[in-house]
């Protein structure tokens, strides 16, 4: 299967909580030609978000929907997707963004959202990720970009990338290490997605129509 673009750009949303490292790496792909795709809004549910001016500065719609207005986790999902729904986005970005979303929520874009986990998945879902890889002892940590099903973390994986853990490594270390893969991988699976390249057909990531292989899961620079 030949490597295709549709004809417009693919039209993305990104949802964060925080300082917003990872969508500043997809904004600055985008702009250099890399993705052909356009961010069409940054959603986040803290006011104080430090994307959101990052959103500003690159002439993106940044708009705040703050979770602690809403009752129930299921009341604010559903706002958040009538928002999301109003750009249109053929794909879900989440950088960042620390919500558990709902199944339903999450059902809705199935296929179409993806998040960058700062772990070589399976291993250490949920928080504190290089403290545990650090404790176990092990040789090598990273991180995964994945798209994201009703199960925590633990949806089919596009790309990972893997850095050695050093004798000296501390938490804080290692996820500045970590993060330097995350802003090269998370805009490769972007753009891989843009071309057609990757896509979920029954739970099973496709590259270029065949299921994905180990050796294309693993990050190689430009493939």
């Amino acid at each position: 299967m030949s490597e295709s673009v549709t004809s417009n750009p693919l039209r993305i949303v990104v949802l964060i909580s925080g300082s917003g490292t990872n969508l500043q790496a997809l904004i600055d792909q985008i702009h250099q030609g890399e993705v052909p795709a356009r961010i069409v809004a940054v959603i986040s549910n803290r006011a104080d978000a430090y994307g959101l001016r990052r959103a500003e500065q690159a002439g993106i719609p940044a708009r705040v929907l703050s979770h602690r207005d809403y009752a129930s986790r299921e009341a604010y999902d559903t706002a958040l997707q009538a928002q999301i729904n109003e750009y249109r986005p053929d794909l879900i970005v989440l950088a960042g963004f620390m919500r558990i979303l709902s199944d339903e929520f999450v059902r809705h874009y199935q296929g179409r959202m993806i998040n960058i986990h700062p772990s070589l998945l399976p291993r250490y879902k949920g928080l504190n990720t290089h403290q545990r890889a650090l404790e176990a002892g092990d040789p090598e940590h990273g991180c995964s970009v994945h798209f994201v099903t009703p199960e925590l973390d633990g949806g089919p994986i596009i790309l990972q990338a893997s850095v050695p853990i050093d004798a000296s490594d501390t938490p804080e270390s290692l996820a500045q290490k970590v993060h330097v893969q995350e802003h090269r991988i998370y805009p490769q699976a972007v753009e891989w997605i843009a071309r057609g390249r990757v896509r979920l057909e029954d739970d099973n990531v496709l590259f270029d129509g065949q299921p994905i292989s180990e050796q294309q899961r693993r990050y190689r620079a430009k493939n």
